[in-house]
């Protein structure tokens, strides 16, 4: 397949539309205006009204190959391709994906890619670090992931109601680091654990093994019967706070807010179109779970760093990849949530483009901070589109760098956060929602 060269335009021509996906457009052209995207991000305005009330992050944890997915480089060769040396032409003109995503190539009409991203991060911890909360690592604060912010204000501090807590991680914690940083533990992830392609998904806390819900009320049913001094207290402000809580916690465990993590209430065939293994069930998990209203989703999504049998490792995983999150995009547009529903996918760094074929690695890739791609669908955010562009080998960012901080604060403007606005936390911290792209942002030559 003769590969389509991508013409370097000017941004007059990318505002009339005549490059879908080739331009670095400018990011307020792609996500539309008042976002804080824009050759001179927009700061400290009004938020308005929230386009998006839920965001699923799809961490692809390890780091994936841009080349290998979303920045393909077919005409690069072999040292920089290897066996995956193919593109998919997409449903809109311009965009290419690698050639194992032909399903997402189906669906590029409801996502953009910001080819981009960059920060020049070559370690997990420190990669980590900056692309979950848009900062620099090495200074005396923790602060906290994108989706411990959403908790914060969209959580329980916005009288959130909803069956499930407010931000959920599938199925473990990353662990690089404190996903609240200085926030605290109030506005922590609840982990599931477990795995969702089980015949039943074992949600830590909630589904004990060999132990029938039936089982649990009687437990439950003995654990009353046995509290006499329970019964003998006067009622008080805290007894009454402790039974709240319990009934809260039998609710996750034999209530409605239970019955959200049972698979088994959907169909088969759905749990076969998102795929049957991890990454697909988590995604149609996570599916259930905005559906509900809960602020937060993230599925940690393992094996990415593929120092070693890296093509014989994306032959399994990149057809997972592309199932579950083509699917997921169809079934959220279907049931009318896409359009509340921010869905952000993306690893910490890139991967090496020059294939490492030397021992120890034999055909495998390293760190990549210099550039790499993220995926981001729904919640008012434009599909379609191309932000910046890579050189000839995926090596450099050649058009419009994006530092992660970028991205979060649109993220945060569409839930209707003020990226500019302080962020509230217990230690009277003066700190903003998201750092000023001007102060540290890394342009790498």
């Amino acid at each position: 397949m003769t590969p389509i060269r991508r013409p370097r335009i000017t941004r007059r021509e990318a505002l009339r539309g005549l490059a879908l996906g080739a331009a670095a457009l400018p990011l307020v052209e792609v996500f539309g205006a008042g976002t804080v995207f824009g050759e001179e991000p927009v700061r400290g305005a009004a938020t308005g009204t929230a386009t998006a009330r839920s965001v699923i992050e799809i961490w692809l944890w390890g780091g994936p190959s841009h080349i290998d997915t979303f920045d393909p480089k077919p005409a690069a060769g072999p040292d920089f391709c290897g066996p995956l040396n193919t593109a998919v032409d997409t449903n809109v003109p311009g965009i290419r994906l690698g050639g194992a995503l032909p399903l997402l190539a189906t669906q590029a009409d409801k996502f953009s890619l910001i080819r981009g991203m960059t920060h020049g991060q070559f370690g997990h911890e420190t990669a980590s670090y900056t692309t979950q909360t848009g900062r620099d690592s090495g200074g005396r604060l923790v602060y906290p992931s994108v989706g411990a912010v959403v908790s914060r204000f969209r959580g329980y501090d916005a009288a959130y109601e909803g069956v499930a807590p407010p931000y959920v991680v599938m199925t473990t914690l990353q662990g690089r680091f404190s996903a609240t940083g200085f926030l605290g533990p109030r506005y922590r992830p609840f982990v599931t654990g477990g795995d969702p392609n089980r015949t039943r998904f074992a949600v830590e806390g909630i589904v004990a093994e060999g132990i029938s819900d039936t089982r649990q009320a009687s437990r439950r049913g003995l654990l009353h019967d046995l509290d006499s001094l329970g019964k003998a207290l006067p009622r008080s402000p805290e007894l009454e706070r402790l039974d709240r809580s319990e009934d809260k916690a039998y609710e996750m465990i034999l209530g409605d807010a239970g019955k959200i993590f049972d698979l088994r209430e959907e169909p088969d065939t759905e749990r076969q179109r998102y795929g049957r293994n991890t990454l697909g069930q988590s995604c149609l998990m996570a599916r259930r779970l905005v559906e509900q209203g809960v602020p937060y989703v993230k599925v940690n999504a393992r094996g990415w760093d593929t120092h070693k049998q890296h093509f014989q490792i994306m032959r399994r995983k990149l057809p997972e990849l592309d199932r579950a999150v083509a699917t997921l995009l169809a079934d959220l547009a279907d049931r009318g949530l896409l359009e509340s529903t921010i869905v952000w996918c993306s690893g910490e760094f890139g991967r090496t483009p020059k294939v490492m074929w030397e021992a120890p690695w034999n055909g495998g890739r390293g760190h990549w901070g210099r550039c790499f791609t993220s995926l981001v669908a729904g919640g008012g955010f434009r599909g379609g589109q191309v932000v910046g562009a890579t050189d000839e080998t995926g090596s450099q960012v050649a058009e419009r760098p994006v530092h992660p901080r970028e991205l979060h604060g649109a993220i945060f403007k569409q839930l209707g956060i003020d990226p500019d606005g302080p962020l509230p936390n217990p230690r009277a911290l003066d700190v903003r929602v998201t750092e000023p792209v001007a102060n540290g942002a890394k342009r790498l030559p």
